[in-house]
């Protein structure tokens, strides 16, 4: 029999996690046709994978590539991690559903995270999830798969109100949830350090939930770290309410508080899973980390009038201790700043680190970014990293940011060090784990329901990969290096990288659960 594609040589690790076996795989259009012995097949492309594992495309669970997912530097970091699948729409906020005015808040507000969608530099609209979904398939070579946002929703009926939903706006909040899932929405996201998704309570999240059905709420917790158990008790309640499979984002902190909390929703028969990204940094809006709960961000005008008047003046000092903790990340107008300290940069400018950061965030119209140091950092914060991925409810998720001129590593990197350092060097997973965390977990719980498995009748996305080198280069300094190690991948039967190189493909679908 002749195929389009096999994949010879290789040791298969099948996304199950049996132990990887010596097998080829071979592809007729867009599905895996064959995994075993295949000797004498003829394909017309054959690729050697000798010495290599073949395994399931990865399924980054928090990916901010929402407009960046177009940009051919992102593609690569993506497909030389083995990443074949975004999940996008993460935090609460992103373009669709809205008006214009809805689309043009989420696109100013979450600019230094998702920023300027494609062919929408000003964020214009309206824009449904349909014609999101279709702006993606099969323009770029990584697979989208879409949440939606509960603040975006929550903007396009209340604007950038405090107040409860009344009876009505809870409804229209409703419909527009409804509405995306039949347009092929794979989840719900909540943002709830963000604005307006902060002033959302767990009554509202739960009535939002309600039509998910077996679809994830994804959810931003209110608080992490310490305070971790704020935020998931909130998500318990939503869960309970609604019936809703949770899925916490970044679930990131000491593990002896958080790991816990986790096992006492499952033991609450509570549907849970979380992701994690090997690093011990964050990176997000400068504005939420500096401005105090009464600045409102969701109003750019008013907050830029209080940053002006001096009404924040008693505020400042109360951040002493967080400035040696900032490195600015996306500084527009200020390309200068992007990779320093925000010490480093007041003192190059002059000023105390208070008033270069009040400029800092005026001159940009609150778009700045920044990398934040966690205060656990260290051996202690390593650790917990650690014992978080290990646990079976763990999938991967990068939370790249892909936006200024120095963003955080993890974009570039998070996928490769899961491979290089957390299996090979340090043995958290074995090999076979690893897929399972990586690529069918992730795959399961968004509903993917044809990927995540090297099985007969599946999509083929495929990636062949080195145990020995692959690695992620990709550091706080040099942030936008690709990783090493991963040489061939395809996506929908289509080969989009090939001998480490970008074939320039688009074979990439907008999934829809099914």
């Amino acid at each position: 029999m002749a195929f389009d594609v096999i994949i010879s040589g290789g040791r298969v690790l099948d996304g199950t996690g049996a132990p990887p076996y010596r097998a080829d795989l071979a592809i007729i259009g867009d599905r895996i046709a064959a995994v075993g012995r295949l000797d004498g097949a003829e394909a017309e492309t054959v690729i050697d994978a000798s010495g290599r594992f073949v395994a399931p495309g990865f399924v980054d669970c928090h990916a901010h590539g929402d407009a960046a997912v177009f940009d051919p530097v992102v593609q690569l970091a993506a497909l030389r991690q083995g990443v074949t699948t975004f999940v996008l729409g993460q935090d609460g906020l992103s373009f669709a559903p809205g008006s214009a005015a809805t689309v043009a808040y989420a696109s100013r507000y979450f600019a230094a995270v998702n920023g300027p969608l494609a062919g929408r530099p000003h964020g214009e609209g309206p824009l449904t999830v349909a014609e999101l979904l279709d702006g993606y398939d099969r323009a770029v070579p990584l697979n989208t798969a879409y949440l939606l946002p509960h603040g975006t929703i929550r903007y396009d009926v209340m604007g950038p109100s405090s107040a409860a939903p009344t009876r009505d706006e809870l409804a229209r909040m409703v419909a527009h949830v409804e509405r995306g899932l039949s347009e092929g929405a794979a989840g719900l996201s909540s943002g709830l350090e963000y604005l307006p998704g902060r002033y959302a309570s767990a009554e509202e999240l739960a009535a939002l939930c309600e039509p998910l059905v077996s679809r994830p709420y994804v959810t931003h917790m209110r608080a992490y770290g310490a305070q971790a158990g704020v935020g998931m008790a909130e998500v318990v309640e939503i869960a309970t309410r609604s019936g809703a499979a949770a899925h916490v984002s970044h679930l990131h902190g000491p593990a002896d508080v958080l790991l816990p909390l986790v096992e006492d929703a499952l033991a609450g028969d509570v549907d849970l899973t979380f992701d994690t990204y090997p690093y011990l940094r964050g990176n997000t809006i400068l504005a939420m980390v500096v401005l105090p709960p009464e600045v409102p961000g969701a109003d750019t005008g008013r907050a830029l009038e209080m940053l002006g008047s001096g009404e924040l003046d008693a505020w400042w000092p109360r951040l002493a201790e967080t400035w040696p903790r900032l490195t600015i990340s996306h500084a527009p107008g200020l390309a200068w700043a992007e990779g320093l300290g925000m010490v480093e940069a007041a003192e190059r400018a002059g000023v105390a680190p208070a008033e270069f950061c009040r400029r800092l965030l005026v001159e940009t119209r609150l778009e700045a970014g920044c990398v934040t140091a966690r205060p656990d950092e260290g051996p202690q914060g390593e650790e917990s990293v650690r014992r978080m991925l290990r646990h079976p409810s763990h999938t991967g998720g990068s939370d790249g940011i892909y936006v200024g001129g120095h963003p955080h590593p993890r974009g570039f990197g998070a996928f490769a060090r899961f491979l290089g350092r957390h299996v090979r060097e340090l043995g958290d997973w074995t090999w076979e784990q690893a897929t399972v965390h990586l690529a069918s977990h992730p795959a399961r719980r968004f509903g993917l329901v044809d990927r995540g498995l090297l099985r007969d009748g599946f999509a083929a996305d495929v990636v062949v990969f080195d145990p020995a080198t692959v690695a992620d280069r990709a550091t706080y300094a040099a942030p936008r290096l690709p990783a090493t190690g991963v040489e061939d991948v395809l996506v929908s039967g289509v080969r989009v990288l090939a001998e480490g190189e970008p074939t320039g493909a688009t074979p990439g679908r907008a999934l829809r659960p099914t």
